[in-house]
């Protein structure tokens, strides 16, 4: 289009391209200078939404509007500066310098004037001295905040909440991020140092570890900031003075180390103490952060502080559910005659815990006593159940001389009474040793997978008979009990449902691979049998969120009954 077709008003003079848009947005007119800086002839230009044409990310990606601060300021009517990346009519990108004004033309049409020239920039990888780093607009910030909550909330592992918050911050605010936590034991630990270089996510794992402790009366940021005290921006100068303690020597090589020109640092607040501090860091090409940016900091820093708390608190009651569990599980006997072995292993999910357990001791009348045992649920209340089921059975066994399936009566009637068990399976046995030799065992079985029988030749079957129903049902059905002479140097195998069950695999495909490799290893030792056995029938990571118990039990041979018994 030549000049003479050119709609009128636009001066050509000015040393800069010129458009105008209209209240929507649509390019009214345009200037020589502006055909000429985005490659395109005013007829390509007018009657265009400038945004959707134009506006690019510096990766030639289309921008949302609410990307845009351009176009925000064209709906607000506000004059605004700032440097943007342009597409060009050949599809190349161009950074822009751009002023954008309301005006008031003759026609009286809400109209905008943009003035925009083509910046003086660097070869690409440049130290740009005064480079500016955008603002996030006032719905970037919301998004921004909105995504840390749901980012940062979704998960109970504080490590994985960290590494979350790293991607959120970086490169979107800063160019490196520093988090700094107070543990449990009052020590601080440089936890995260990671630049944001060449499009990855670099770790400076010599700028990480164990720091000084916090100084009750330091004035330095990071200081006041782990005592919780105040947000503070800064920058190397900071620190350049005579050091008040070990950690703002820690800060200076921080700085020296890194580059950084200007940093933010903020506390990390939980509901009731201070976790740490979070620092945010641009390098010295970079425009420094602002107040702004420090007041959205303190906002993600809110955020990052009650999820490090649920984190923690959950965390720490996984590990108190853990360790009740295991000082519950008990220590063998020494049964002349029997070796026996038994192994726990927790939920590979680090949110569950089971109510998995087993136990074995010996009753008064001499019978030893083997149970293995699933109160249903995964967490502390669980965990606290199986200690209430484990400890009535093993009173009713020592003082009711009964057969098995009376005393799981009596602690099925006892759970419903004086316990909030909502579930729970198990098998109850009793082994001893007949006047020829032999052992004897005897069995009821309340809603759990059958024990596994295995000789020493490799056949295996499980005894199903003995079944009822689980217990704390609120009924009463009947309890059949079950017994057979077990075979000299025969191993039998109690075991909850997560060794055999899985989100991919039917229990009774699990149940066959559990016979099949258990004969395989009937000629090993039992602890190796045990060992072996657990590991090559569990299902594979990712596959069980539950845990597991197993109890193996192996008698003598015949000529050999009175050897001394292992537990192993």
């Amino acid at each position: 289009m030549t000049a003479s077709t050119r709609p009128a008003g636009l001066p050509d003079m000015l040393g800069a391209a010129v458009y105008l848009v209209d209240e929507r947005g649509m390019i009214t007119q345009v200037n020589a200078h502006a055909e000429r800086l985005l490659g395109r002839c005013a007829a390509e230009l007018v009657g265009q939404d400038a945004h959707e044409l134009l506006h690019r990310d510096r990766h030639g990606q289309p921008l949302t509007r609410a990307q845009c601060r351009m176009s925000e300021s064209f709906l607000a009517r506000r004059a605004q500066v700032g440097c943007d990346w342009f597409e060009r009519g050949d599809g190349s990108l161009v950074e822009l310098s751009w002023l954008v004004a309301p005006c008031a033309p003759a026609s009286d049409r809400a109209e905008t004037i943009v003035v925009f020239a083509e910046t003086d920039r660097a070869p690409e990888g440049a130290d740009l001295p005064g480079e500016v780093a955008p603002a996030l607009s006032e719905l970037e910030r919301l998004a921004l905040l909105a995504e840390t909550t749901t980012q940062l909330t979704s998960t109970l592992d504080s490590d994985e909440a960290l590494r979350r918050l790293v991607r959120l911050v970086v490169p979107r605010i800063a160019d490196w991020a520093v988090v700094d936590l107070i543990t449990e034991a009052d020590e601080v630990e440089r936890a995260i140092v990671v630049h944001y270089e060449d499009g990855e996510f670099v770790a400076r794992e010599d700028l990480q570890g164990p720091m000084p402790p916090v100084p009750e009366e330091s004035p330095m940021p990071l200081s006041r900031a782990l005592r919780g005290a105040a947000s503070t921006l800064v920058t190397p100068r900071t620190y350049q003075g005579a050091p008040d303690s070990g950690i703002a020597i820690e800060q200076r090589r921080l700085f020296e180390a890194t580059g950084m020109g200007s940093a933010a640092i903020a506390p990390i607040r939980g509901l009731r103490d201070v976790l740490g501090a979070l620092t945010l860091g641009r390098s010295e090409h970079r425009e420094p952060l602002t107040a702004a940016d420090l007041s959205l900091l303190e906002d993600i820093t809110r955020r990052t502080g009650l999820a490090l708390d649920n984190a923690r608190l959950y965390q720490r009651q996984r590990k108190i559910a853990e360790t009740m569990q295991r000082h519950l599980l008990p220590q063998l006997p020494t049964v002349p005659g029997l070796q026996m072995a038994a192994r726990y292993v927790p939920a590979p999910d680090e949110s569950q815990v089971g109510g998995d357990w087993y136990d074995a001791f010996t009753i008064a009348d001499g019978t030893t006593a083997l149970v293995i045992g699933d109160v249903v649920g995964h967490d502390l209340d669980a965990a606290a159940g199986m200690a209430q089921v484990r400890n009535m059975l093993r009173a009713h066994a020592w003082t009711h001389h009964e057969p098995p399936s009376a005393i799981v009566r009596l602690l099925d009637s006892s759970i419903a009474h004086l316990t909030s068990v909502p579930m729970a399976t198990l098998v109850f046995a009793t082994v001893r040793q007949t006047g020829d030799g032999t052992w004897r065992l005897a069995w009821t079985n309340a809603g759990h997978p059958p024990p596994l029988l295995v000789t020493h030749d490799g056949r295996a079957r499980y005894l199903t008979e003995g079944h009822g129903l689980l217990m704390s049902t609120g009924l009463a059905p009947p309890r059949p009990d079950a017994s057979l002479v077990l075979p000299a140097r025969s191993t039998l195998v109690l075991y909850t449902d997560g060794l055999v069950e899985s989100r991919d695999r039917p229990i009774d495909d699990g149940l066959d691979q559990l016979r099949k490799h258990a004969a395989s290893l009937a000629h090993r030792p039992l602890a190796a049998f045990t060992d072996l056995l657990l590991a090559r029938a569990r299902p594979a990571a990712g596959r069980n969120d539950d845990d597991i118990a197993i109890l193996t039990l192996r008698t003598p041979d015949i000529d050999t009954a009175d050897l001394r018994a292992g537990t192993l």
